[in-house]
């Protein structure tokens, strides 16, 4: 904190000429291949959300102290209280173009520092909280074509500070914000009535003193409308509407915590079969750190060893149990992505420790594949390793394209490159999973019709042309809908993928030696919204694990 602005200056031009070495550069090793992006893309990307005009906008804290990126046309941000720099000109958010591979500095003035968010029906990024002057700050980013959005703030646009809150999109629109540091309530977005605050007394039950454990909690929309809420080792089913707890689920096996700081992660396993009256939905929760963890790693320096299990669970059985899975690697603040055929991509993390800055070590470099239709005992794959630690403050996020786009680290108080164990990390890296592999390319469906940002109607029958080099049959088709996530602290908030129900396949049209194949499948679009909240979506067509770069579709609210 002491080193002159001029040295920190020259700490960023050696670390961004290292990078600039090494980008794009791409390495084979195994199941999944790695690329490294961008070796600086200005920030550590602790917050990050993909828009429907394939640009992913990232974001970190404001008041670490110069970024390496600054802010446009002669902006700055004056801050007083601020602990490092009262007057910043650099920025603390950008926008990444995927197509271009390019970055653009953002204008955010408030500190976002810890916060959630998600996107609304139209396709606008509400994000929400943070820490001092933006605990109660809402802001909003418009997706557009040109480079003129930027961030809009609004000034006490939440009831109550939000500090490691999380957020979910619901069935009409509004986003609701659960918890956060000392709050054990609940608020929506926007305000459509009084009172501004729900009491959550199951928030204030799971908290552990001296270490939480219940922040950021795990939040999805059930099938039936409800909440399905996880806090530390327990879980409920809320119905917001009138603040009634409807069901409470066993503890999970063993008792030890999965939220922040502990950061297990979280996922609603593919929900298929949607037109049914009965829709199974499952939740898988992996990973962790015992009991006791945080404060050994703070008060000791003594750093234990994560956990190495999953859980799982029906949360729409009458009778729920958990039931537990070894996972390769003991993972602590890994991330669990939805790709697009339906399997779920364990990554990024740590083995020992827990969340918090400087309280986790021994980097877990390999991702982990989980397929969730296999029997137990045999749903994980380890897959090629990374080279770069992704630790405390790391992300990952699914692209259209089918890669997984992974940044952020920064275990470390403001920036830090240098005289540390783990520096801060800028870079951005690409994973593509084993489905993108060149040898697949025959086997690669392409989406003809509909068109990308498309509207589609709920409960309706919808066409679907692709094309493909090999021949396909009916039974290794399927289309599945992705809601792109806000990630952040290992929980990917708004997650969800949707297998939808194929009414019809037929083989349209050969071409030259009858490789060249065009298809048709008509599909039943989701029924409700409690199945499928309104918004974008990105749609796959899926031959055999194989899918097609992703179309943009999007949901009415209704």
């Amino acid at each position: 904190m002491a080193r002159p602005r001029k040295c920190l200056y020259l700490v960023f031009i050696s670390y961004t000429l290292q990078q600039m070495l090494t980008c794009h550069v791409a390495y084979v090793a195994g199941d999944g291949r790695w690329e490294l992006l961008r070796g600086n893309a200005g920030i550590s990307a602790m917050h990050i959300q993909l828009l429907r005009n394939d640009r992913v906008v990232m974001f970190d804290r404001t008041n670490w102290g110069p970024s390496n990126i600054s802010l446009p046309d002669g902006k700055c941000r004056n801050n007083p209280n601020d602990r490092v720099s009262k007057m910043d000109c650099t920025a603390h958010s950008v926008e990444y173009d995927v197509v271009a591979n390019r970055v653009r500095p953002l204008t955010v003035m408030s500190n976002p520092f810890c916060s959630s968010g998600s996107v609304r029906p139209d396709g606008t990024l509400v994000q929400t909280g943070g820490d001092e002057d933006g605990d109660r700050m809402v802001r909003l980013f418009s997706a557009c074509e040109m480079d003129g959005c930027d961030w809009t703030e609004i000034k006490s646009g939440l009831a109550v500070r939000r500090w490691y809150a999380s957020d979910h999109i619901l069935p009409d629109g509004r986003q609701v914000i659960v918890g956060g540091r000392e709050q054990f309530n609940f608020e929506f977005f926007p305000k459509t009535k009084d009172p501004k605050v729900y009491s959550l007394p199951f928030l204030s039950e799971t908290n552990d003193n001296g270490s939480e454990n219940n922040l950021y909690p795990f939040i999805f929309l059930n099938v039936d409308g409800n909440l399905f809420v996880f806090a530390n080792n327990r879980a409920i089913l809320l119905d917001y509407g009138k603040n009634v707890v409807v069901k409470t689920y066993p503890m999970i096996p063993g008792g030890d915590p999965r939220s922040y700081p502990s950061s297990g992660s979280a996922v609603l396993i593919p929900l298929k079969n949607i037109e049914a009256s009965n829709v199974e939905a499952d939740v898988l929760v992996c990973g962790g750190a015992p009991k006791g963890a945080y404060q050994l790693a703070w008060r000791n320096n003594t750093f234990v060893e994560a956990l190495n299990t999953c859980a799982r669970i029906k949360i729409t059985d009458p009778n729920p149990q958990w039931t537990l899975e070894t996972m390769p690697h003991a993972r602590v603040m890994g991330d669990m992505i939805l790709l697009p055929n339906g399997n779920v991509l364990i990554i990024n993390g740590c083995a020992k420790g827990t969340a918090s800055y400087q309280a986790g070590q021994d980097p877990v470099f390999a991702p982990v594949l989980y397929r969730p239709d296999n029997p137990i005992g045999s749903r994980f794959e380890t897959l090629n390793p990374n080279t770069t630690p992704r630790m405390y403050h790391s992300t990952a996020v699914l692209l259209r394209d089918g890669r997984v786009l992974v940044g952020g680290s920064n275990p470390n108080p403001f920036y830090n490159f240098t005289g540390v164990l783990f520096p801060t990390e800028l870079s951005l890296q690409a994973f593509s999973p084993s489905y993108l592999d060149p040898g697949f390319s025959g086997t690669r469906p392409k989406i003809i019709s509909p068109d990308s940002q498309s509207k589609i109607e709920y409960n309706s029958r919808l066409k679907l042309r692709f094309a493909a080099n090999d021949v396909v049959n009916n039974a290794t088709v399927r289309v599945t809908m992705v809601f792109p996530s806000f990630t952040t602290h290992s929980f990917s908030m708004n997650q969800r993928l949707l297998f939808l129900d194929i009414m019809d396949f037929t083989p349209l049209k050969t071409v030259g030696n009858g490789k060249s194949l065009i298809y048709e499948v008509v599909m039943k679009t989701p029924r409700t919204t409690n199945i499928a909240p309104p918004g974008y979506y990105m749609m796959f067509l899926v031959n055999g694990e194989i899918p097609s770069e992703g179309i943009w579709v999007q949901l009415p609210l209704i």
